[in-house]
């Protein structure tokens, strides 16, 4: 037989998604996999019986639908402060996911380096890897995961061709502030970079933090790829709606990539999700306070545990410190986890490139009856771990 090609060599398959199915074998609550138990709003599900009866079973237009495009734009330019153009500075994707893959394949050569900070949404070195890019990783510092000024600017002294930003960060729930993005924003002139963001959790923010649009900055927009998803705003994460806002000379080059990956995103659920992004502020201000009571539930419950976690500025997960057990590896630990416990975390080596095996990441974006559940469950962590 051939030889196999050689860019998976140095990753292997998705730590997350392993976890759920380690959950599922053992009847674990599925706290490591980030998506909801919850419906999504009544308004999207009502379209989409409709559109099963309706005409939307063939392909849409390669680089999104039309509608869903100008409802987009008309949302994100509300928030982003800038005009977005509908037909030339926008491509839906397959989720976050393929927009992130597009992106890089979009700005990065063979051989061209990114910087990812580091905890690091897992897929992000995959990313560069299979574009042939190097990622060069920059450590936040718990327990804030600020980054060192220097540091950032020793990675971009190597010329990278991009910099990854995930913000709201997952997992570690940071928010960069304002002053920090303007220093990312400094230095990516600078050393003349771009930054490609993930921005899913973008209507996820707890207060006092604000989420700040990079592509908003001052002389940032030609420089931005935004990517985000329709996922976790409105609990669709298996609708696989994902888009990149850049532009138009990037959209263009994104656009023949998304095309050859995937034609493109599915029709009638695009066309069910217009009804999502044409809602008024009150639903993310609801969103926004539904997951800062959820986020309150659960930390409190680990507090009253006597677990040690940290607390997530947006987003929705809890790193938690698990040093006290004595495991040396973090993955065993979470498979015994989900056996003696019921509990499905992810392993927090699978996010960081510096040899961390003494956190495990949570999510709290269940019903609270579930999050009440994963609780009684983990009140009784230390008779059996």
């Amino acid at each position: 037989m051939p030889e196999l090609s050689k860019r998976t060599a140095t990753f292997t398959d998705s730590v997350i998604r392993r976890m759920t199915r380690v959950s599922l074998k053992y009847g674990a609550v599925n706290l490591s996999q980030g998506f909801p138990d919850f419906e999504p709003p009544k308004e999207i599900l009502d379209r989409l019986a409709e559109v099963t009866r309706e005409d939307f079973h063939q392909y849409s237009i390669t680089w999104g639908a039309q509608n869903f495009r100008e409802a987009l734009a008309e949302k994100q330019s509300r928030l982003m402060g800038r005009k977005i153009d509908p037909n030339s500075e926008i491509v839906v994707t397959c989720g976050s996911t393929e927009a992130m893959m597009a992106a890089m394949m979009t700005v990065t050569n063979p051989g061209d380096k990114v910087i990812v900070f580091s905890p690091f949404y897992e897929n992000y070195g995959a990313d560069a890897i299979l574009s042939g890019a190097e990622p060069i990783y920059v450590p936040l510092i718990p327990p804030e995961f600020n980054f060192d000024p220097e540091v950032l600017e020793d990675a971009f002294r190597q010329r990278p061709k991009a910099l990854i930003l995930c913000n709201p960060s997952n997992p570690c729930g940071k928010v960069f502030t304002r002053a920090e993005l303007m220093l990312i924003a400094d230095l990516a002139k600078k050393y003349d970079a771009f930054v490609i963001t993930d921005e899913v959790y973008e209507h996820i923010v707890y207060e006092p933090n604000e989420h700040v649009y990079f592509a908003s900055l001052p002389e940032m927009w030609e420089r931005t790829v935004s990517c985000s998803s329709l996922s976790k705003t409105y609990s669709i994460t298996g609708w696989r709606l994902g888009y990149i806002i850049a532009p138009a000379s990037v959209v263009d080059t994104a656009k023949k990539v998304h095309d050859f990956l995937t034609v493109g995103a599915a029709a009638p659920l695009q066309e069910a999700a217009v009804t999502g992004l044409k809602f008024k502020d009150d639903y993310y201000r609801d969103l926004k306070q539904k997951y800062t009571e959820k986020r309150d539930l659960f930390l409190k419950g680990l507090d009253d545990i006597g677990l040690r976690h940290t607390v997530p500025q947006g987003a929705y997960y809890v790193l938690l410190d698990i040093s006290e057990f004595g495991y040396d590896s973090d993955l065993e630990f979470c498979e015994a986890l989900a056996q003696k416990v019921g509990v499905g975390a992810v392993p927090g080596s699978s996010f960081f490139r510096e040899p961390v095996n003494n956190l495990i990441r949570l999510h709290f974006a269940k019903k609270n009856e579930t999050l009440y559940e994963a609780l009684n469950r983990l009140d009784g962590i230390r008779r059996v771990m």
